[in-house]
């Protein structure tokens, strides 16, 4: 410690005594220069001047004391920082959309027409190629004119450049004495020189107009001039007309005050003033001038935002896949300019997202007529749930800024709650004005039937469509894999396959009758006797085939006895399914919770020969530099023999074969005439409030989901709300526009047949039998063709 004490006193003296010297040398010339002739004394000064200004410039970019504040390093120079969009593609390199806070994507200076180049330069900075960043007579001028009153700039394209790309006004970079009034300008100005000095020594003359390019902002929310010329014109900057790239380069003065959209007579004239000033600089002759001058402004505006559609549901659940890579990475989405390329067929997910209007539109006007105007939000008994639109209230977030406001006071809350006002409102036919208070809005908004629809590749993973909801700007929630509901039905799959692993086989029979489950749930001893939808039970021994396909709860819950509900959870997790589902016996007809997006990646061992796949929405990331820091492909484990696999593709299928299941509404669809096979299971939950329907067919996989915000809102009966005839619809338009598509003839065609001998018989078929009584059902074995068994011992929320 001594040591280190004794070297820094040492140093300090050191400098001290340089200082000393230094200063006694510089006193020294000065007292010399007295004697100097005349000449000799303004060479001198000159001489003193010009060090000076350069000591000053130094010491403003090194900060020195931290006076100054912080300027651009070379580091910086040589790799400047812009925020730039990332870009969203399809499986064939199509954009879906972008992320980012300012809308700017790079472009090289041959993609800049000379005709933008020239207006910039007439305009911005005549004497650009003259000068090293820093234009002396520009700035006189500019002094002398403001002195007169008449304020302008004086700055250099490089100086604007500076600017925009470093932001040199920054708070973070004024130093101790840059908020001085006065003295903060002199600052700012003398840093833009100095590194507006350094670009002119790193880069040349077309690299800094292209540059200023990517960066400067014209309005819009568009920011470079790829973004500007598709916002205002629609096509890339190098197809821009000269009349074009003269109204470009006007707006940079003021975007606002010169945007041909808000203000198109200021537009029009300042595009006038810079035409004017090609002329003068002989960038366009002076006829060209006055024939450009007379034509109209002529736009083809294309705002690029980032709520685009129904694609922003694509764009949300790509942020959500991708949001622990990039939070590993330490990447921002939004300002590094990734390009990502995803799994979405932009022409299968435009059949997704028409499929899913043309069921929903008229679903809901089905739904409206259904309750007669009464209000949907109701009981088991059809009773309209009281106080339910005020708990709803409770929950927003304008009722509890409100109540912060007003310190909790009812009254005041209750009274803004129900202030009317103007908004814009979906519907659907369009978006409608209307006069709401926040209440009327939310009585309008909760009698919505939403939906979600999901299509995956079995074989690889690849997710091929994503359709989240109805309409994206109005409802963001995700119905895919943000929501999870109920599955109902679907979830009788995983009892069949551990069921079929178990040793059972698709024409194995059981017997239709009522069971009793006695079971202990957190030490409390309980029972559970469940019901068919039907109410009733055949006293029939069924196929397992049929039952499947029938959807018979007494069935699925006896082989959930069989091979225990601890089993039949632990396949749901091993097939697919990620959510923690309750140990209760209930689980095995689907009463808890659980995501489309899990259900549909879940049935896809049962398409592909027993394989667990990973569902896969991006294959490859690139960085901004080009370079490619993401890669993923298929990640796919044997879990389930191939005879299982076999069995239960045989099950799906009997949904179209068996008598009476429901998934024979396919046929009600233009799907069959190419001879490709299908399957499919329908599911509904207690009391209607949620329909599904998976659908399989070679290498592809959908399913569809709909119900309403709350589990209160439903239909009140099976014969309009179950899931064949709520979400199936949005499947069978959607394959039914695949199958006419000859692009994809991957989709059509037969399942691969069984190879070696199957051991367990697989292809009985239930004979069609009308109504009888229970004696003759025994009797003869037939069986009662009811509605699709549902789960009845959960009530509605």
């Amino acid at each position: 410690m001594n040591i280190q004490k004794g070297q820094l006193i040492a140093a300090l003296n050191w400098l001290k005594d340089i200082s000393k010297r230094l200063l006694a040398w510089i006193k020294g010339r000065f007292v010399t220069a007295r004697s100097y002739k005349w000449y000799q004394k303004i060479a001198f000064y000159t001489g003193v001047v010009f060090v000076s200004i350069f000591l000053a410039l130094f010491l403003i970019d090194i900060n020195i004391f931290w006076l100054f504040g912080r300027s651009p390093r070379i580091a910086d120079l040589m790799d400047p920082s812009m925020n730039v969009a990332s870009e969203l593609y399809s499986d064939n390199g199509k954009l879906i959309g972008k992320y980012f806070v300012e809308n700017r994507t790079p472009v090289d200076y041959r993609d800049l027409p000379p005709s933008l180049v020239n207006a910039l330069v007439a305009t911005e900075d005549a004497r650009f190629y003259d000068h090293w960043g820093i234009d002396f007579k520009g700035t006189a001028s500019a002094l002398y004119s403001t002195a007169k009153g008449d304020r302008r700039g004086g700055s250099t394209i490089t100086q604007q450049l500076v600017k925009n790309l470093f932001k040199t006004r920054d708070d973070y970079s004024k130093g101790l004495i840059g908020y001085i009034p006065g003295i903060n300008v002199v600052i700012y100005k003398l840093k833009e020189w100095i590194t507006s000095i350094k670009i002119e020594m790193f880069y040349d003359k077309k690299e800094i107009l292209t540059m200023y390019f990517n960066t400067v902002s014209f309005g819009s929310n568009s920011h470079g001039i790829k973004t500007a010329a598709a916002t205002f014109f629609s096509k890339k900057p190098i197809r821009l007309r000269t009349e074009e790239s003269a109204l470009l380069v006007g707006l940079l003065k003021a975007p606002t005050y010169y945007s041909p959209i808000r203000r198109p007579k200021n537009a029009f004239e300042r595009r006038n003033v810079v035409l004017e000033q090609m002329a003068k600089y002989g960038y366009i002759s002076a006829s060209t001038r006055d024939s450009l001058q007379r034509l109209p402004l002529k736009l083809a505006y294309n705002p690029d935002e980032n709520i685009d559609g129904n694609a922003s549901y694509i764009r949300d659940a790509v942020s959500s896949y991708l949001k622990q890579w990039l939070k590993e990475n330490d990447i921002d989405l939004y300002e590094d300019g990734l390009k990502i390329y995803t799994t979405i067929n932009l022409d299968l997910q435009a059949y997704a997202e028409e499929a899913v209007t043309e069921q929903m539109e008229p679903l809901q006007r089905r739904f409206e007529g259904h309750w007669q105007g009464k209000n949907p939000w109701a009981d088991t008994k059809g009773v309209e749930i009281p106080g339910f639109i005020e708990d709803a209230a409770k929950q927003t977030s304008r009722y509890a800024a409100l109540k912060d406001k007003y310190k909790g006071r009812a009254d005041s809350v209750d009274f803004y709650m129900n202030q009317p006002r103007r908004m814009k409102v979906f519907t659907w036919g369009g978006v409608k004005d209307t006069t709401f208070s926040p209440m009327d809005s939310l009585r309008y908004y909760k009698r919505f039937l939403h939906a979600g629809f999901v299509s995956m590749d079995p074989n690889s993973g690849y997710i091929k469509t994503w359709v989240g909801g109805i309409n994206y700007p109005f409802f963001k929630y995700d119905h895919v894999k943000q929501s999870k509901r109920q599955p109902g039905s679907l979830f009788k799959a995983y009892v069949y396959t551990a069921a079929m692993d178990a040793g059972f086989g698709p024409c194995d029979k059981l017997v239709d009758s009522p069971i009793t489950v006695n079971y202990v749930e957190k030490g409390v001893q309980k029972s559970w006797t469940p019901k068919n939808a039907n109410g009733s039970f055949s006293g029939s021994q069924v196929t397992l085939k049929h039952a499947f396909a029938k959807s018979i709860n007494s069935i699925a819950v006896q082989l959930t006895q069989h091979v225990g509900w601890n089993r039949v959870i632990a396949y749901a997790h091993k097939m697919g399914v990620t959510t923690p589902l309750a140990s209760v016996p209930s689980v095995s007809l689907g009463s808890s919770d659980v995501s489309l997006y899990e259900l549909v990646n879940s049935y896809a061992p049962m398409v592909n020969g027993g394989y667990s796949v990973k569902p896969i929405l991006v294959t490859k990331i690139v960085n901004k530099k080009g370079k490619v820091i993401y890669e993923a492909g298929p990640q796919k484990k044997k879990i389930l023999n191939d005879l299982t696999a076999f069995y239960m593709l045989e099950l799906l299928k009997s949904g179209l074969t068996e008598p009476g299941a429901t998934t024979q509404a396919l046929f009600e669809y233009d799907l069959f005439k190419w001879g490709t096979d299908f399957g499919g299971k329908t599911g509904t939950s207690s009391n209607q409030s949620d329909g599904w329907f998976i659908g399989v067919s070679p290498n592809l996989i959908s399913g569809s989901w709909v119900g309403a915000e709350s589990r209160a809102v439903h239909f009140r009966t099976t014969e309009l709300g179950e899931g064949c005839k709520t979400a199936l619809p949005i499947y069978g338009r959607f394959m039914e526009k695949v199958m006419k598509d000859d692009k994809f003839p991957q989709f059509r065609g037969k399942f691969p047949k069984p190879q070696g001998k199957i051991p367990k018989e697989y292809t009985c078929h239930t004979r069609y039998a009308p109504k009888a009584s229970s004696l003759d059902s025994l009797l003869d074995n037939s069986v009662d063709f009811g509605t699709e068994e549902e789960p009845q011992e959960q009530p509605a929320e």
